[in-house]
């Protein structure tokens, strides 16, 4: 072969085979992305939902904007909004015209208009709701430039939810929540939600065509808490059974749900088969190929909720029931999407690392998807490559990575804020991924956030050689907290270049609270290089001594003693499933997660109470104050903790009697702080719960449920607490002073006791006098408030005071 023909070779090798193959991958998305256009309701009826939108977030301007949906053509071949000058002089008729791809598109434009034109602000009602207060009343609306504003997306998805969102935040929703929530969903900007409200009605009508009853499903769904866990199969039964009434209920919601979705515009995301099966399937087909799988954190493996049942995807069962599952949903809400999500193995390890089988695994998968939607496209969380790394090593990722045809998978990048897997992973080995935020577990309250790796990490994977990322997501396990990190999350679905935080932070507070004051700003400024810059990578997630009180003998003998197994369980073993609980020091004692200077945080609320008087009535600027005052005594009581700790083993009684009673006046003392902010209560969680009933038996169950998931959560026995206690702990009024009050007072005063008395301390009496107070508040029916009392800027002066001023 000649020199040139070689040289010719090696430059298609090189440079025109990587040019062919990135073009057929961006191809395959394009295709994809025409296809879900075409699902999309009319122009007319979007621009009719756009402004149902307005409507109920600003009726007095519903006459002064005009919305109009346009091709993409018009966008250069992308989705995008545009904002003009309406050319009419009446001062009665619209003012500004937003044009965009989809209603998605114009309700972003809006917000964007709002925010940059007008100094508004929207948020969730539980982080202080909307500032509308600086729009310029109708006829006075701000102008646009001369030549409009055109903002394309750089990418095509703005990805919504984590699949434990709908337990953690959406479980005791009505439709006239929902609809608030979808309203926000579109003023983000967000057109590509999860949808996974009501499917254990599909399933009911699934498996009862597979010749199982309804009673047998009783064993097989959770209750509506865990919902979550039981699709996944990382548990079954617990807290259910599941009514008639709630399955029904839940299906008619789901299809209000759809409806609004698509009339906005979005493509919202189903689920599929991923194989977890109840376990009367293998009596039903005793030749089927079904294994049980493993314990998932229960205390002691308990066949009750653990250890459910899986139909290997070589099975023709496998491809039979995930197919009718696709096809029923297709029936009951017609051809709305043709994204699927399924997590195979989410927390979950397979039963063997064969590249073969792990192919074979996903090729069934995306084999019922699309059997029952031709067109289907499997959506998958990309969480258990971090939290299985072991196991998910590069032959088994690129397995099911490309166990399905190139544009068949989309992966969920789900922890890229902290831990982005598409740099280890050459871009997922090719594979179409969104960015994405996890930010939240549990749904716990917490101030955090890493604000500049939000403002450039979307770019610099959009940016990357080779990227394949096609998005940008926010995955946060429980909502309606930090607005400020979800505000610019949302933003960089529509940003092409980085943010610079601090001057977006300016504007950010200016808006938020309708006012620009320099203290504010510099409070501001504090919070993004403290509390927002969390940069040591733990996931973090809220180990404060007063929601997460460890169960442990503090005895310096006992400690000493403690095995390395031990250690392993108290400390390390739960990191593995998400669950960063508490850090191990060289002085053994363990330490809630803190990443920043308590000092200058402390400053930052001294900077926020000296405008309290500016912002009077401003509900924002009240549940960020509140939040403030949370974050920084709860810190204040770690170290308060601490220091009682550091006294009993020291046997000093004095000091120990001090601390342990100070940390037990913070518990009272941030109560009544909470309770002054309707946001911050738990009788709103419980109340909620207790309305879905359709009976006094359902209302018993669901407040079980709710009061369980926020505090023991899973099974316990009477000398073993749940492995996840306090896994989804809130700072709540209410849920401080009647659970985690007696707790922190039971605790001290028996380890009081042991000092008084000269005795070791009672680990195993502790336990069960706990638990058993615990079981009794989990089952009970007291009443709490579900609104505020108290003035929220005097207590936190009066705290301030108390705590970091006199206490010098």
């Amino acid at each position: 072969m000649s020199n040139f023909k070689i040289q010719l070779l090696i430059l298609i090798a090189v440079f025109i085979v990587p040019i062919l193959a990135v073009a057929a991958k961006a191809e395959a998305v394009t295709a994809l992305l025409r296809r879900l256009d075409s699902k999309r309701s009319s122009a007319s009826v979007q621009e009719a939902a756009a402004k149902a939108v307005l409507e109920r977030l600003l009726p007095t301007h519903i006459h002064s904007f005009d919305f109009k949906i346009v091709s993409q053509d018009a966008c250069g071949g992308h989705s995008c909004f545009m904002l003009n000058n309406y050319n009419l002089s009446s001062r009665h008729g619209p003012e500004i015209q937003v044009k965009g791809t989809t209603a998605v598109e114009i309700a972003s434009g809006l917000h964007w208009y709002l925010k940059y034109w007008c100094g508004a602000h929207v948020s969730w009602d539980k982080t202080g709701g909307a500032q509308l207060a600086s729009i310029p009343s109708p006829g006075s609306l701000p102008r646009v430039r001369d030549e409009g504003l055109k903002i394309q997306r750089p990418v095509p998805w703005n990805y919504y939810q984590n699949v434990v969102t709908s337990s953690y935040s959406f479980v005791w929703w009505d439709w006239e929540r929902w609809q608030k929530e979808i309203d926000w969903m579109a003023l983000q900007g967000i057109n590509l939600p999860l949808a996974f409200t009501g499917q254990e009605s599909i399933w009911q009508k699934v498996f009862m065509d597979f010749n199982i009853s309804k009673e047998d499903l009783n064993d097989f769904f959770g209750g509506p808490a865990f919902l979550a866990w039981a699709r996944m199969g990382n548990l079954h039964a617990w807290g259910g059974p599941l009514s008639q009434n709630w399955l029904d209920q839940q299906l008619v919601l789901q299809k209000q749900i759809l409806s609004r979705m698509l009339e906005l515009g979005m493509t919202p995301v189903l689920p599929s088969f991923s194989g977890n099966v109840p376990a009367t399937l293998k009596k039903v087909y005793p030749s089927a190929n079904i294994t049980r799988l493993g314990e998932w954190n229960t205390v002691d493996g308990d066949t009750r909720w653990c250890c459910t049942y899986l139909l290997d995807p070589s099975d023709p069962l496998f491809v039979e029931i995930g197919t009718a599952f696709v096809r029923r949903q297709v029936e009951e809400y017609g051809d709305v999407t043709d994204i699927y999500n399924c997590d195979t193995f989410n927390e979950n390890t397979p039963p063997t690392n064969d590249t073969a089988y792990i192919s074979s695994l996903g090729a069934a998968v995306y084999k019922a998807m699309s059997k029952g939607d031709k067109d289907a496209v499997w959506l998958m969380q990309g969480w258990l490559f971090y939290s299985d790394s072991a196991f998910w090593k590069p032959p088994q990722m690129k397995a099911l990575l490309h166990s399905v045809p190139f544009g068949k998978m989309i992966v969920l990048d789900l922890f890229a804020d902290v831990k982005p897997i598409w740099k280890t992973s050459s871009q997922f080995y090719g594979t179409p991924y969104i960015w994405c935020l996890l930010h939240n577990f549990g749904g716990n309250i917490e101030m955090y956030g890493i604000l500049d790796a939000i403002s450039s990490g979307p770019v610099d994977a959009r940016t990357s050689e080779n990227s394949t990322m096609v998005g940008v997501g926010m995955c946060m396990e429980g909502i309606e907290h930090n607005p400020v990190v979800y505000e610019l999350t949302s933003e960089m679905a529509f940003r092409s270049e980085k943010v610079q935080v601090q001057d977006w932070l300016k504007i950010y507070s200016r808006r938020r609270y309708g006012n620009a004051v320099p203290q504010v700003e510099a409070a501001w400024d504090i919070l993004h290089q403290t509390i927002y810059n969390c940069t040591d990578g733990i996931a973090d997630h809220n180990t404060d001594f007063i929601v997460k009180l460890p169960d442990w003998d503090p005895s310096p003998n006992h400690i000493s003693n403690i095995s390395k197994q031990n250690q392993k369980q108290s400390f390390i073993l739960l990191d593995k499933k998400r669950r960063v609980l508490l850090q191990k020091t060289s002085s053994n004692l363990p330490q809630a997660h803190l990443w920043y200077s308590t000092q200058e945080v402390v400053n930052a609320l001294r900077l926020f109470l000296d405008t309290g008087n500016e912002f009077s009535g401003s509900l924002t600027y009240r549940y960020d104050l509140v939040d403030l005052t949370r974050q920084v005594l709860s810190k204040l009581a770690n170290k308060v903790y601490l220091d009682a700790v550091t006294a009993y083993q020291r046997r000093d009684v004095k000091a120990y009697s001090h601390h342990s009673q100070n940390f037990v006046q913070l518990i009272m003392d941030i109560d009544e702080l909470l309770a002054s902010d309707d946001n911050f209560l738990l009788g709103t969680w419980l109340e909620s719960a207790k309305n879905l009933a359709a009976n006094p038996t359902e209302m018993q169950q669901y407040e079980w449920n709710a009061r369980t998931q926020v505090t023991m959560w899973f099974d316990n026995t009477k000398t073993n607490q749940s492995r996840l206690h306090d896994y989804a702990n809130k700072f709540w009024s209410g849920l401080l002073k009647s659970y985690y009050l007696p707790r922190a007072s039971t605790y001290l005063g028996l380890l009081s006791k042991s000092l008084r008395d000269n005795e070791d301390f009672k680990l195993e009496e502790w336990r069960r006098e706990w638990i058993a107070f615990s079981n009794n508040w989990q089952a009970g029916t007291e009443l709490y408030r579900v609104k505020a009392k108290g003035d929220a800027l005097a207590i936190s002066k009066a705290l301030y005071e108390k705590y970091f001023v006199r206490a010098k």
